[in-house]
């Protein structure tokens, strides 16, 4: 049997395996625009959950440890990898509800249920991907389970099939055939159930790399009580936080709000059917526990002195990550809408700024934000509906997550790219109601055509292109349309290529790696191609990656 002790190990050794292997994962993708890239992605949003799982005590029941697992993968899930993980897991956790220990038969029927949450997710399943290896594996080890396969000898099945299906991921999908990999989330895939294995068979925890392991420091956000959320006045002098376990599914978190307002500020009360998650800066913790106890029994309470935090860690303040600095704000009534947009780059922050974002989360193309980052400037943000802007399409499934978690009204719109975004926000109409603000700006998004250019991060065969690391590519909304070795002369031809009888207006991004000069060429290269009534207008977006990004309207 696997008590919850060997399930909560087997978590912490897949998370330790996919973050060893995330490098190899990554020279997987088959597109060689250097990204944040899937083992990246997989690797991050697996630390997440093993951030939680290592404060679970050894006499947890599977159901616990799951469940914790699932909640933490779904907060911490980058990428479309990650959020499918999460889902992936999420139905896992549900096969597992309610129980102590789990057999052949409970981890069989938990991993088929975690399959069909992915898939039901997934608007157009794609097969030889991710999705893929996870079915073929259940399948398996459905079709060889008796009363007498132990918990380890299943789970052997699961990776075995996983591998099998893994390699024939190529003939399902021309586009890795031709490049000669596997598909990038399968494989992430297998590692973690490889490192669950390890486990499972005995052999202990698969530890984390001495190179992995810094590099996992470095990128796994600092806990949101460090130094950095305290810049500025502490007005409250303790941070408390719990978790209530509902007496009953119909409790109302919303008077236990209103108090702990009254008592301090900061207030978090976040709900589902079985817990209410509870965060607020007081002087009197005492009260909020006693006022909590009327809901329910507590666990996983904290309780810091901010003050004594602070005055330990003013010397050496860091920036916050996992939340990006953002602090929780109550909704005002009298705002219907607020924006969150997800943008890289000074110039490109500042043009959502003027455009009226309320709070931009860090992020795009290198570095996919989490569900948790987006959610909480979310929760940034004081307005009735608040509009996400995911600007890029591996940010909308995190994106989409987040709504399910808020506290308030979220719509995301599900912007592409950063012109895009910027087009959804042009065509807000603050007189409107939100569904047809929400048609309004997708039909505003939709008309924007959109150019990048960036440069191949490795050798690659793709889409018919023979494509030589350091070539600049040149993507026409979203996809490669030609290589060239010309900055100028590949901004000028993807302009032309964009501009269509009905356009009126170009404008030139231009991103950190390009000056203020070579800047001004292109624009004046650019603007001696276009049609008299076409106006081009020259922006410093400051965006890694993409030396320019063209906005066509």
């Amino acid at each position: 049997m696997i008590t919850g002790q060997m399930l909560r190990d087997a978590f912490i050794s897949g998370a330790n395996h996919i973050t060893n292997k995330r490098q190899a994962v990554d020279a997987l993708n088959v597109f060689p625009v250097p990204d944040g890239d899937t083992g990246t992605n997989m690797s991050m949003t697996a630390s997440a959950a093993k951030r939680e799982l290592i404060r679970i005590p050894d006499s947890s029941d599977v159901s616990k440890v799951a469940d914790v697992c699932a909640s933490a993968l779904l907060r911490g899930a980058r990428g479309n990898s990650g959020v499918i993980l999460s889902l992936l897991f999420r139905g896992f956790s549900r096969g597992l509800k309610d129980q102590k220990q789990a057999d052949a038969e409970h981890l069989v029927a938990a991993l088929e249920k975690g399959v069909e949450a992915a898939y039901k997710a997934v608007m157009k399943p794609t097969e030889g991907t991710i999705l893929t290896v996870a079915r073929l594996a259940a399948v398996a080890a459905r079709e060889v389970l008796t009363d007498e396969v132990t918990p380890a000898e299943i789970w052997r099945v699961v990776v075995s099939a996983a591998q099998e299906a893994l390699d024939q991921t190529p003939e399902l999908l021309p586009v890795l055939k031709k490049a000669g990999v596997v598909d990038a989330g399968g494989q992430g895939l297998l590692v973690i159930f490889q490192g669950m294995a390890s486990v499972f068979d005995g052999n202990g925890i698969i530890e984390l790399a001495e190179e992995s392991a810094k590099s996992d420091s470095d990128s796994i956000h600092p806990d949101k009580n460090a130094a950095g959320e305290y810049e500025g006045e502490i007005t409250f002098t303790y941070c408390t936080e719990f978790i209530i376990l509902k007496k009953e599914r119909t409790v109302d978190p919303q008077p236990l709000r209103a108090y702990l307002e009254t008592i301090g500020d900061c207030v978090v009360v976040v709900d589902d059917d079985e817990i209410i998650k509870t965060h607020v800066h007081t002087d009197n913790p005492g009260l909020a526990l006693q006022k909590a106890l009327e809901n329910g029994q507590l666990t996983n309470m904290k309780i810091e002195n901010m003050r004594e935090q602070f005055e330990n860690q003013k010397k050496k303040i860091v920036e916050p990550v996992s939340d990006q600095g953002f602090r929780y704000a109550v909704v005002d009534p009298s705002r219907e809408y607020g924006f969150v947009a997800v943008a890289a780059g000074k110039g490109v922050h500042q043009l959502f700024e003027d455009l009226g974002a309320d709070n931009i989360v860090s992020g795009g193309q290198t570095m996919n934000p989490s569900t948790d980052d987006i959610l909480s400037a979310v929760h940034a943000t004081p307005a009735k509906t608040v509009f996400v802007l995911p600007n890029n399409k591996n940010i909308i499934m995190a994106a989409e997550q987040a709504t399910k978690l808020a506290d308030r009204n979220v719509v995301v719109l599900q912007t592409r790219t950063i012109p895009q975004g910027l087009a959804a926000m042009l065509a807000f109409d603050a007189d409107a109601d939100v569904k047809s603000n929400q048609l309004t700006m997708q039909k505003a998004y939709e008309r924007v055509g959109t150019g990048q250019v960036t440069f191949a991060a490795r050798d690659s065969d793709f889409d018919g292109h023979k494509i030589k690391e350091g070539e600049l590519l040149a993507l026409e909304n979203g996809k490669l349309a030609f290589t060239e070795h010309d900055l100028t002369k590949t901004v000028v031809r993807l302009t032309k290529s964009l501009v269509r009888r009905d356009s009126s207006f170009v404008t030139l991004l231009f991103g950190e790696d390009i000056s203020e000069e070579q800047a001004e060429a292109v624009y004046h290269a650019v603007s001696a191609k276009m049609p008299e009534d076409v106006e081009v207008a020259l922006i410093n977006g400051g965006q890694p990656v993409y030396y320019f990004v063209i906005s066509v309207e």
